[in-house]
Parts: structure tokens; C-alpha cells; sequence
């Protein structure tokens, strides 16, 4: 058989007949699109099963495949789910390492050790590569996770998004093997995604020291390793965490086994760098965890605006102690919680104190220190929320934040007792009257046609829910018995100025006008029942 090599392909591509080179028509279709430069052929993805755009059969199909996407100037993306061992798999990845366009590889299933090493090797000449996917594979030895670690720290491929999962035998050796290669990417890498690879605790800590170079990675998932004796390994990640070079936004560890201790270690550097934490299926984690990470939500500093406590047992005292990290908190906007409908499930108690996170009644200070930023919470599908006010104050906080503090301590404090600004004198009353200002748009406010969570059921919700069920009369009353309790509070001070009399007096006037108003109300009130009874009484002819 003559040998199939580039310059082969080369003297043969513009005369052939792609149909009898081929196995399948949809092969030779293929083929002849890539020969034409096609310009809407841009993703490809070859393999054995019916669905996939190029299916590997007999004779060169492979070959000419790999030939044309060297040649081809459109095609952006090709997805590996199978390949040939031998020659014809050599000859498909000499194709690939001529590719100029080629920018996102995608490698699944199982290859052998020998096609995966030759794909591998093919990529070292594909400069303009920014991602790459390597999914499951249980054949491939110590030799191809080499090529891949020498691939990486080669320097040609500056990759922003690597993603290796599922690869169970990489575990620490595999770490070592390839850290130097992450060092290599770690300047231009964005994206980086080692899930499901039976990373430990050494394998973490090879990891952290690989990233130090890693100063652009904005997501980072490490979900479905073996984190349940890492502490030291989550102490040096959130070490590095929280060097000022690093601008994490996403950081996933679901179903890692993290315990307390670990979550202690890592609570910190998660909360300040991090806007979208994922620590779902954690389950070893309990109160004593939740009470470490609600330290770190509460501070100033925290960034983290979506955090996923899913498929963990949170019980009352858990949501008792994340609601305390949750008052004052100002970045947390989505809270994802576990599995409500266990065998333990939260009780009421345990929606008081969230409700109670979201607006402290007790006086008005408290309320205006409560939580106005989360309006997202989500919990098991069908799970029940007692408290209709939580759905209330989720949806203010969501719809209108800027008003939300003003709207809570409205809702909760019909009387505003005005004792406790006495001390700052008349200069805080213009202050008082200017605040009151900006609140009176809460009278007019809905926050109707928004639910916290599709997957959430509320006792007697209410799709339109208005805050403040008040007539500008009454708001207006409110004011003025608040400010003239003020006034009327410090009579000295009053009687020293000249601009304090004209005020007390104005309130005075504003009072009896209110008063006389009502008083005529009333009597017209009155009248009109006397009519409706005069002529309830003729009309029954009495």
C-alpha cells in the first residue's frame, strides 16, 4: 500500500472522488465541505456513534479527516469521542498539529495510550489553541499524562480554559506530573476545571503552588475530589486566595468532604475573593462549619454574592447561625440551600430567625442594620416557607434595594419614636424631615410578579403584594406626630430659636388642620348614615 503521508493527500485532494475514498456518505459530505472551505463548518466532533458528525469506519476516511482540517481556515472546534490506533490515528493527528484555526479541543471517552499520546503531541504545534477538554481515561499511563504535563509547560499553546475530570487514577502522582505544565498556562488560564480526578490533600497543596502563576483564573472547580483530610491543603488554597493579585470570581468544591475543620481553614479566603461559592454535598459539614463560614459573610469584606449550601443537613440551629452572619451583610445576593425535607427538616424556628435576618423588629436601628442585599433563596422542590414576611422582604430587597431599608422600618415601626435623636439637637431635624422625604415613595410601591425561587412554595403567597397598604394621609400624619414629638421633646431648645418657634408653630398648624379635617370627615360621616337611615325608614314605610 503506498504511504499515506501529507504529501499524498496533497497530490490527490483536488481530483478525488470523496464518495468512493469513503466509508459513508456523510463522511465523503464531510469531507467535501472541508475541501470547499465551507465557512459554516466550524464545530465538528468524530466518533463511532450514528449522531456524530463524522463517523470512523473502514478504509482512510481518517487520514483524509485529518488532512482537511489541517487545510481548513474555518473550523474552530472538533470534539474527539474516538480513535483508531496505528497509522490511521498517527495520520489524523499529523492533520491536527497543521491546524491554523482550531481553538477549542474537546478529548472524551476512552482513548488507548497511544492515540491519546499522538493527539497530545499533535497539539504542541497549535499555538492558537485556548481550550482544551480531556474527559475519562482509564487506559491512558503514566507516559500520556507526561506528553500532556510537557504539552502544557511547553509554552505554544497559551490555553485560557483546561478542563480534565473523571480521571479517578490522577490523584497526587498525577498532580506532580502535570503542576509544571499548569505553571506554564498559568498567565493566560481562566478557566480550569480538575473535578472528579481523586485529588487529596498533597495533590492540593502541588496544585496551589502550580497556580501561583495563575493571577487571571477566574473560575476555578475542584468539585468531586477528596477533600476530608485537606485541611492543610484548604488552608494553603485560601492563602493563595487571598494574594491581592488574585480576582477569583467562581470557586466550585461540591462533593469534596469537607468537614468543619476544612471549612474553617478555607471560610476566609473563599468569602473575600470569591463572588460565586459552591459547596454543595459537603455533607460532613455541620453547625460548628456553618458558624465558621457565617463569620466570614458577615465581614465587610466579603465578596460572595451566590453561595450553595445544597445537600447539606442545615437544621434550625445551621440557618440560626448563617441568619447572624447575614445581618449587615452587603455582597450576598443568592443563597442556595440543601435538603429541607429530610428525616430533620428546619422548622419554624429556624425561619424566624432568617425572617429576622432580613428585618430585626426589635427597634428601628436593628431594622435599618438587617440584610437589604439577598433576594434569592431556593431551597428543594415542593419544600414549604412558612413565613409569607421572608417572601415579602426577599422581593423588596429585590425589586427596590435602594428603598428597602426606608420600606422595612415603615412596615415595622408605625410609630417612629423620635427619643433616642434627642441629644443631636435641632440640627438633626432637617435631617429627620429629609429622611422622611425619600421614604414617602414606599407608599407607592409594588413588588408584585417576582418569586424567590421556581422551585419554592410559599404559605399564602401573594403574586401582588403591595409594601405599604397607606394613603398619603396617613403617611403624612405619621410624619408630622413624629416631628412634632421631636419638637415637643426638647422645649428649650425650642424656645432659644427663633427658626425652632416657627417650626413648632408650623407643626402646630399642620396638626389642627389634619385634626379639623377628620373632625369634618367624621361629621359628614355621620350625616350620611342619618340620610341612608331616613330613608331606610321610608322606604319600609315607618
Amino acid at each position: 500500500m503506498e504511504r499515506r503521508d501529507c504529501n499524498y493527500y496533497e497530490a490527490n485532494a483536488a481530483g478525488i472522488n470523496m464518495g468512493e475514498i469513503t466509508s459513508s456518505a456523510k463522511n465523503a459530505k464531510i469531507l467535501q465541505r472541508l475541501r470547499d472551505g465551507d465557512d459554516k463548518l466550524r464545530h465538528l466532533n468524530v466518533g463511532r456513534v450514528v449522531w456524530q458528525d463524522f463517523i470512523i469506519g473502514e478504509g482512510d476516511d481518517l487520514g483524509w479527516l485529518g488532512y482537511l482540517i489541517g487545510k481548513s481556515v474555518c473550523l474552530q472546534r472538533l470534539d474527539i469521542y474516538d480513535l483508531r490506533d496505528g497509522e490511521e490515528g498517527h495520520a489524523f493527528a499529523k492533520g491536527i498539529a497543521r491546524s491554523q484555526s482550531i481553538r477549542g479541543i474537546d478529548i472524551y471517552n476512552d482513548l488507548s495510550n497511544d492515540a491519546f499520546t499522538s493527539i497530545v503531541r499533535a497539539l504542541c504545534s497549535l499555538s492558537q489553541l485556548e481550550k482544551l477538554t480531556i474527559g475519562v481515561h482509564t487506559s491512558v499511563g503514566l507516559d500520556g499524562w507526561s506528553e500532556l504535563g510537557t504539552l502544557l509547560g511547553s509554552g505554544v499553546c497559551k490555553l485560557k480554559q483546561f478542563h480534565l475530570y473523571g480521571n479517578n487514577y490522577i490523584g497526587n502522582e498525577g498532580m506532580g506530573v502535570l503542576s509544571n505544565g499548569l505553571r506554564g498556562i498559568g498567565s493566560s488560564l481562566k478557566v480550569l476545571r480538575l473535578n472528579d480526578n481523586s485529588i487529596g490533600n498533597e495533590g492540593l497543596f502541588t496544585l496551589v503552588e502550580a497556580l501561583q502563576t495563575g493571577t487571571s483564573l477566574e473560575i476555578l472547580n475542584l468539585s468531586g475530589n477528596n477533600f476530608s483530610s485537606a485541611a492543610a491543603g484548604l488552608g494553603s488554597l485560601s492563602d493563595w486566595l487571598q494574594r491581592h493579585e488574585v480576582n477569583l470570581y467562581e470557586l466550585n468544591l461540591q462533593y469534596c468532604r469537607i468537614n468543619d475543620e476544612g471549612l474553617h481553614v478555607l471560610a476566609e479566603g473563599a468569602a473575600k475573593h470569591c463572588e460565586k461559592l459552591d459547596l454543595r454535598g459537603n455533607e460532613p459539614i455541620t453547625t460548628l462549619g456553618l458558624s465558621y463560614l457565617s463569620d466570614s459573610i458577615l465581614s465587610d469584606s466579603c465578596r460572595v454574592k451566590s453561595l450553595s449550601l445544597r445537600d447539606i443537613l442545615i437544621r434550625d440551629k445551621g440557618l440560626e447561625v448563617l441568619a447572624q452572619g447575614l445581618v449587615g451583610n452587603q455582597s450576598l445576593t443568592n443563597l442556595h440551600l440543601g435538603d429541607l425535607h429530610d428525616d430533620v427538616s428546619i422548622t419554624s424556628a429556624g425561619w424566624l430567625a432568617f425572617s429576622t435576618a432580613l428585618c430585626d423588629t426589635s427597634n428601628v436601628n436593628s431594622t435599618y442594620l438587617s440584610n437589604h442585599t439577598i433576594h434569592f433563596l431556593c431551597v428543594e422542590y415542593g419544600e414549604t416557607i412558612p413565613r409569607q414576611s421572608i417572601v415579602k422582604y426577599l422581593r423588596l430587597n429585590w425589586k427596590h434595594p435602594q428603598y428597602a431599608a426606608r420600606c422595612k422600618i415603615l412596615m415595622s415601626h408605625r410609630h417612629l419614636n423620635m427619643a433616642p435623636f434627642l441629644h443631636w439637637g435641632l440640627k438633626f431635624l432637617p435631617l429627620a424631615v429629609a429622611w422622611v422625604d425619600r421614604a414617602k415613595p414606599c407608599t407607592a410601591l409594588t413588588i408584585d410578579g417576582y418569586k424567590p425561587c421556581t422551585a419554592l412554595t410559599i404559605d399564602g403567597y401573594d403574586p401582588d403584594l403591595r409594601i405599604l397598604d397607606e394613603s398619603d394621609e396617613a403617611f403624612e400624619s405619621r410624619e408630622l406626630t413624629a416631628m412634632y414629638e421631636f419638637v415637643r421633646g426638647m422645649p428649650m431648645e425650642v424656645m432659644k430659636s427663633r427658626h425652632g418657634l416657627a417650626m413648632a408653630a408650623a407643626y402646630d398648624k399642620k396638626i389642627a388642620r389634619i385634626e379639623e379635617e377628620n373632625k369634618i370627615a367624621l361629621e359628614q360621616r355621620d350625616r350620611k348614615i342619618e340620610q341612608l337611615e331616613e330613608e331606610i325608614r321610608k322606604l319600609r314605610g315607618w
